[in-house]
């Protein structure tokens, strides 16, 4: 387990949402204190403010590598093109190891009814739902694409 994932661990069991846990996991990397991280990426969790679309910890790994490799030079595409790209691999990896990338399908719901309450964070919650494991994976890829990133600058 990385450093980074058991950041978002313990992030998650304090009661961050998803996307909290992730991204500010990854506080230290990106030179923000846990606060900031906490405050940018809070409306995430729960697949958008609880709408259950795509999953808060794939907000807050996609947040996070935005944040350390993402471009400002509008008028040269590569760059762009380039940050699509390495995001769309890390969804799909996640896609791959989670069975999907939108919170209602890994929470099986079927009928959604929105419900901006979020649900006590009790032991049967822990036991019955994927979220931490969705925090960790997602924390996991991150890592990955940051070492291959590193990996690549350095050829």
């Amino acid at each position: 387990m990385t450093a980074h994932e058991e950041e978002a661990r313990r992030l998650f069991y304090q009661g961050c949402n998803c996307s909290q846990a992730v991204f500010a996991a990854f506080s230290d990397l990106l030179g923000l204190d846990k606060a900031a991280a906490l405050k940018m990426s809070a409306s995430f969790g729960g697949g958008f403010g609880r709408m259950r679309e795509v999953c808060g910890a794939v907000c807050g790994m996609t947040m996070a590598y935005s944040f350390l490799y993402g471009y400002s030079d509008l008028s040269e595409p590569g760059p762009k093109i380039e940050n699509y790209q390495t995001v769309a691999r890390m969804m799909e990896r996640f896609r791959e190891e989670m069975g999907s990338y939108v919170c209602k399908d890994l929470l099986g719901i079927k009928e959604f009814i929105y419900d901006p309450v979020p649900k006590p964070r009790t032991p049967e919650f822990y036991e019955t739902r994927p979220c931490l494991k969705c925090v960790m994976t997602a924390a996991r890829i991150l890592d990955e694409e940051i070492a291959r990133h590193n990996a690549d600058k350095d050829r």
